[in-house]
């Protein structure tokens, strides 16, 4: 099985922060500054107004549940975009048992979900709907039994080096990632 993180590998980070940014009228650097800080709660299934508020309260901006609303709505649908660059990694995955396992809230895994190109995983799994989050060891064995896997039979790709190695300390081979070319060479689908 071929386990893909979702945000920093098949869903780049700047257009959503792009995005999110203007819409709180504030620059991108400030919000990557604090984007990621409150977001464990709101990827462990809370709710956006909090999320958000948190993340207002950081940039000094206030914000309403109608903000929270629209914040939710441009932070799922960039998150839930794919590149031509990732549909081409995907496309070249085709034949193989494929899998996601993302660190999202609710709002995104329903949103990834309804997307077309979700189709092509044969399982999904979401932090928001299984209570854990990458790195805790349990989130591991928790997508082993969504995936009905044992960890030997599972290769994943993060970019996040501590998820990467609590994948491998529950027994996944698991890499870096370092673009769709280097895994396509590290899964033997294309020669280096």
């Amino acid at each position: 099985m071929i386990v893909l993180d979702l945000g920093g590998v098949l869903v780049r980070s700047d257009e959503v922060m792009a995005a999110v940014a203007s819409r709180l009228g504030v620059s991108t650097p400030a919000l990557e500054e604090v984007y990621y800080g409150p977001r464990e709660a709101f990827d462990l299934g809370g709710s956006d107004l909090d999320y958000w508020r948190a993340v207002g309260e950081r940039l000094g901006v206030a914000v309403t549940p109608g903000d929270a609303r629209e914040l939710t709505a441009i932070d799922a649908t960039k998150w839930a975009d794919l590149s031509s660059e990732s549909a081409a990694f995907l496309a070249a995955l085709a034949g193989q048992r494929t899998a996601v396992l993302s660190n999202a809230p609710a709002h995104l895994a329903r949103t990834v979900r309804d997307a077309d190109w979700s189709r092509g995983f044969e399982t999904l799994v979401f932090s928001a709907e299984v209570g854990l989050v990458k790195p805790d060891p349990a989130v591991y064995a928790a997508a082993d039994h969504a995936y009905g896997t044992t960890p030997d039979e599972c290769v994943f790709f993060d970019d996040r080096p501590r998820n990467v190695e609590a994948a491998r300390v529950h027994g996944w081979t698991a890499h870096v990632w370092e673009g769709p070319d280097a895994a396509l060479v590290t899964l033997g689908l294309r020669t280096g």
